[in-house]
């Protein structure tokens, strides 16, 4: 099995993890039907000691994921999550963090476990451990929410029905608020301990019209007087598109703002509260951010498995590179005690498809995520997207129609997949949640 085609299907299924040793995340993984166990004490850091490897539950963002490096990549994998405890696929670990990719009993790749960074064992001048203020993602992102309450997420019938801001917060994983001291004191440590190469700061969105603008450009300046790491803020719009330019003059680098969907309908039921700021303001906000930033310097979450149809993603990622942002798209994440926790992941095949044809238009574009200065795009981790951005791996259709419409006719790499996919009933638009079945899983949980 091909790198890409490997990465994806992992991302798709997620991974167990068999034969762990102690303190990796996988230590006590549920049996294929159980639901997912705990997580160790020591699985993310700072909570009963340094962990032997990473690994994130809950919080803003991508989470149930294992850090591992995979032929050379490094990828986030999904291990904390109901459709992972059934994987096909498990890698058996040595007490070194190191094994074998495997699937139905043949080897597939060599695997191995991102470890703990060194920074995790520390704790700030007024007695907070490091992991409670930054994380590491991938294998050199510092990350941080630094606000970990949201005004969507407080109130459940206009929460993201996918996101778990709050359980890390709830469980004592994290704080509040972060400040911009402890904040450039962690980012300082995990540079000179562990090597860091960039900071990724996001935010869950308060009442104030900046939408967490504010606090973000001063945790920037905060990590910049102490260590000189590239910035990415990620926030809603924000009401007055002149805090871009304040944002970057604290030492912002790059910006992340995330439709996450695009269908009104889909983020109507996904995102009701987020839904409330429409798709034609966030494109007025990237307007405005490239203007600042640069052409590649601004991005934005899609997320497949929502139930945007494949033609929506691609059309809204062409509209996007056209204009210079960068669309990370990455497979849905059912995270344990949200609203879509049942809702399953999108196949490995309809990744690749879209990747196919997504990639080779941001090589073309000039978007490359190595040139992206800070943040996920750059990191890539939980994506298969970067893979693909090299010229030639699929040849893009020369016009939108023939692009986002696979028919008979058409014959690139890329088309074929979405065909196939279609024959096999991967494309079909996925159902959104309904606004009750939000509701009745917000009380179940």
């Amino acid at each position: 099995m091909d790198t890409q085609t490997l990465i994806t299907e992992l991302q798709s299924f997620g991974l167990r993890l068999a034969e762990a040793p102690e303190g990796a995340p996988g230590a006590d993984a549920a049996a294929p039907g159980e639901p997912a166990p705990p997580a160790p004490p020591t699985s993310e850091g700072g909570e009963g000691g340094r962990a032997a490897w990473t690994s994130r539950r809950g919080g803003a963002g991508p989470t149930q994921h294992v850090a591992a490096t995979l032929r050379g990549a490094t990828v986030m994998i999904p291990i904390h999550t109901d459709q992972a405890a059934a994987s096909p696929f498990v890698a058996r670990i040595g007490r070194d963090g190191a094994g074998t990719v495997e699937r139905d009993g043949d080897e597939l790749a060599p695997i191995a476990l991102v470890k703990a960074p060194r920074f995790y064992a520390l704790s700030t001048k007024d007695g907070i451990p490091y992991p409670k203020i930054a994380l590491l993602h991938g294998a050199d992102v510092l990350a941080s929410t630094v606000l970990q309450t949201c005004i969507r997420y407080s109130e459940r019938d206009k929460a993201c029905t996918f996101c778990a801001i709050g359980q890390s917060l709830a469980a004592g994983r994290t704080t509040a608020k972060k400040t911009p001291e402890q904040l450039g004191e962690v980012a300082e440590a995990a540079a000179r301990l562990d090597g860091v190469r960039h900071v990724t700061l996001t935010t869950g969105t308060p009442r104030s019209p900046d939408r967490g603008a504010a606090h973000l450009a001063d945790c920037a300046r905060g990590i910049k007087a102490r260590v000189d790491l590239p910035v990415q803020a990620q926030c809603e719009p924000p009401d007055d598109f002149a805090w871009f330019e304040r944002m970057r003059a604290a030492g912002v680098d790059s910006l992340g703002m995330h439709l996450e969907a695009v269908e009104d309908e889909v983020r109507a039921a996904a995102m009701p509260g987020k839904a409330e700021v429409s798709v034609a303001r966030y494109f007025e906000a990237f307007e405005a951010a490239v203007r600042v930033f640069g052409r590649g310097q601004v991005s934005t979450y899609l997320i497949a498995g929502l139930g945007d149809s494949p033609s929506s993603l691609l059309d809204a990622s062409e509209r996007l590179i056209a204009m210079g942002v960068y669309p990370f798209l990455v497979p849905l994440v059912p995270i344990p005690g949200t609203p879509a926790a049942d809702r399953a992941p999108p196949s490995g095949e309809l990744m690749r498809a879209l990747y196919a044809h997504i990639g080779p238009l941001l090589a073309r574009a000039g978007l490359r995520s190595t040139d992206v200065k800070a943040g996920c795009a750059r990191c890539g981790a939980c994506s298969g997207l970067s893979g693909f951005e090299a010229e030639g791996r699929a040849a893009a259709p020369p016009d939108s129609g023939a692009a986002w419409t696979p028919t008979s006719e058409s014959s690139d790499d890329a088309s074929v997949q979405l065909r196939a996919c279609a024959d096999a009933g991967h494309v079909s638009r996925v159902p959104p949640l309904a606004p009750g079945h939000l509701l009745r899983r917000a009380r179940a949980v």
